[in-house]
């Protein structure tokens, strides 16, 4: 039985693609998205974070629409992901909104992910592919933390709001974990192949 051979996971090296400049877009937004909550500009960072949201879906449909797939493109978009979320939490923490052992465990959880580089560079790589919870944790705090700003005395002071963030905030960083001891299975199981 002939078998076929694999098919890449992306379609271009290229660097100047379309989903790859909304992806660089979004990376530089977040300076301008933590200075918005410093600032106490709070619906205008929250409307940028919708914004970057569907930018980032966009991107995603963009990049299969287009063929233009690339490994570049995979690597920005849970970058970009992570970098809003640290961006808002150590910002939130810096306005007395959320308390530091929240940040603590967010931060622990990529520090621990950060520990596997060497690991998976001695195989060819510099990440694991993006798994379904990791998507899953990501999304609810990306969810969380606007709604836990919108809910905060010093904020909108919306009830509904604080209540929603910190439940969406639990949930978030427990699948957040979740998905760091996946991504630890799945390097520990890479180191004892050998591949």
């Amino acid at each position: 039985m002939e078998t076929q051979p694999p098919v890449p996971a992306w379609d271009t090296e290229a660097v100047l693609t379309v989903p790859n400049a909304l992806s660089f877009i979004r990376l530089l937004g977040i300076p301008v998205f933590c200075w918005l909550i410093l600032a106490g500009h709070d619906v205008a960072a929250v409307t940028m974070l919708a914004l970057f949201g569907v930018t980032d879906w966009f991107d995603g449909h963009l990049a299969r629409s287009l063929k233009q797939r690339s490994r570049l493109g995979t690597r920005l978009d849970p970058v970009a992901d992570r970098l809003y979320i640290l961006g808002a939490v150590v910002v939130l923490l810096i306005r007395g909104i959320v308390p530091w052992w929240f940040v603590v465990i967010l931060v622990a959880r990529d520090l621990m992910l950060a520990g596997l580089i060497p690991v998976l560079r001695r195989h060819g790589m510099l990440a694991l592919p993006v798994n379904i919870v990791g998507k899953a944790g990501t999304m609810l705090l990306l969810l969380a933390l606007p709604l836990i700003l919108l809910g905060a005395p010093s904020s909108l002071d919306l009830t509904w709001a604080h209540w929603a963030g910190w439940t969406l905030g639990a949930l978030g960083a427990a699948v957040y974990w979740a998905a760091g001891i996946l991504y630890v299975r799945e390097t520990v199981r890479l180191n004892r192949s050998g591949v």
